[in-house]
C-alpha cells in the first residue's frame, strides 16, 4: 500500500503503519509537493492524502490510476471535486472529529477579542500609550445574558454552544441536521434579527455561498458582531465591508476569506474586525489529531469498514 502526503503535516501518527505500507512526504523543509509533482507521483499510489487547503481536481484524480481512496485533512472538503471522484470509485474522506474543539475555541476567542475590543486596543495602547488611559473610555459589551445565533449545529457549532452557555449566553440556532436537544432552532432571517452575536459553521455548498450578504446584514441589530470560522466564501466580503463601515453592524471576527491568502483590502483598515490567518484549528495538539483522524480514514477504508466518507 502506497499514500502520498501532499503536505508536511505532523509525522507522529504515522509511525506504526504495517510494514509493507510505504508513505511519501514532502521532503524536508519543503511545505508541500507542487500539483506538477503530484500528478507525476500519484500513478503509482493507492492512497491520496490530502489538505484543504490545496485543489485536488479532476486532472489530478485522473492521474490516480491506482487511486482508491483521497482522506482529506480537515474537516472541510470543498478544495476537492468530489463528484468526479465518486465517479471514478474514489472515496473521499474528511476529519470532523479531531477540528471541532479547536475551531469552536477559536470562534470564542474572536467573540471575545470583538466584545472586549482587544484587538483595536493592542494596536492602539502601543501608539497612545498613557494617552489611552480611561475609567470611561474604551468600553467593550459583556457575553453575558447576549444571544448567540449559530448558522450551522454539527460537531462545531454544539461545542461552540457549550462554550458560550459557560459565558452565560443564550443559544440560538438553524440548521439542515436535526433538531439539538436544550437550544432554539430559528429560521435563518428570526437567528439574524435577534442575535448579538452570530458565528457560522456551516460547509462551503452552492447553497452557503454569500450566505450572508448585503440582506442579511440589513436583517441584523446594529450592535451584532459576526463570526466566521467557516468558509470565506460563505460571508460577502464587500458587503461585509460596507456594514462595518457604515456601522449597520459593530463588528467581526474572521478566520477565512473568499480569495485565501488574499483579504479584501479594505478590511486592513477596519478597527471594529478582527482578522487572524485560517488558524481555527491551528494548535499542535489538532494538528497530531487531525493526521490521526486522516489515517485512521484510511486503515477504515481497506478493512471494510469506511469512516467519514463524503461522497
Amino acid at each position: 500500500m502506497k499514500i502520498l502526503v501532499v503536505y508536511n503535516i505532523p509525522k507522529a501518527p504515522f509511525t506504526n503503519l504495517p510494514n509493507d505500507w510505504l508513505i511519501t512526504f514532502p521532503q524536508e523543509g519543503k511545505e508541500c509537493f507542487e500539483k506538477e509533482e503530484i500528478i507525476a507521483l500519484l500513478p503509482e499510489y493507492d492512497v491520496l492524502l490530502s489538505i484543504f487547503s490545496k485543489t485536488v481536481d479532476q486532472e489530478m484524480i485522473d492521474a490516480g490510476k491506482k487511486l482508491k481512496i483521497i482522506s482529506n485533512f480537515g474537516v472541510g472538503f470543498n478544495n476537492i471535486d468530489i463528484a468526479y471522484a465518486r465517479s471514478k470509485n474514489i472515496s473521499v474522506c474528511n476529519t470532523p472529529a479531531s477540528v471541532a474543539n479547536p475551531t469552536a475555541e477559536h470562534a470564542m476567542a474572536l467573540m471575545l477579542c470583538c466584545a472586549r475590543r482587544i484587538g483595536e486596543l493592542n494596536i492602539k495602547i502601543r501608539l497612545q500609550k498613557e494617552s489611552l488611559w480611561g475609567t470611561m473610555r474604551n468600553l467593550g459589551h459583556t457575553l453575558e445574558n447576549k444571544t448567540l445565533g449559530i448558522i450551522g449545529m454539527g460537531r462545531i457549532g454544539k461545542n461552540l454552544a457549550k462554550k458560550a452557555e459557560a459565558f452565560g449566553m443564550k443559544i440560538i440556532y438553524t440548521t439542515k441536521e436535526s433538531e439539538v436537544p436544550g437550544y432554539k432552532k430559528v429560521d435563518l432571517d428570526t437567528l439574524l434579527k435577534h442575535s448579538d452575536f452570530i458565528s457560522i459553521h456551516v460547509p462551503l455548498t452552492q447553497d452557503t455561498t454569500h450566505l450572508i450578504s448585503k440582506r442579511e446584514f440589513g436583517l441584523m441589530k446594529s450592535n451584532a458582531i459576526l463570526i466566521n470560522t467557516a468558509r470565506g466564501l460563505v460571508v460577502d466580503e464587500k458587503a461585509l465591508a460596507i456594514a462595518l463601515e457604515t456601522g449597520e453592524i459593530a463588528g467581526a471576527g474572521l478566520d477565512v476569506f473568499e480569495n485565501e491568502p488574499s483579504v479584501y483590502s479594505k478590511l486592513y483598515g477596519l478597527s471594529n474586525v478582527v482578522l487572524t490567518p485560517h488558524v481555527g484549528n491551528g494548535t499542535v495538539e489538532a494538528r497530531e489529531a487531525t493526521g490521526g483522524e486522516a489515517l485512521s480514514n484510511i486503515l477504515h477504508f481497506f478493512t471494510g469498514n469506511p469512516s467519514n466518507v463524503v461522497n
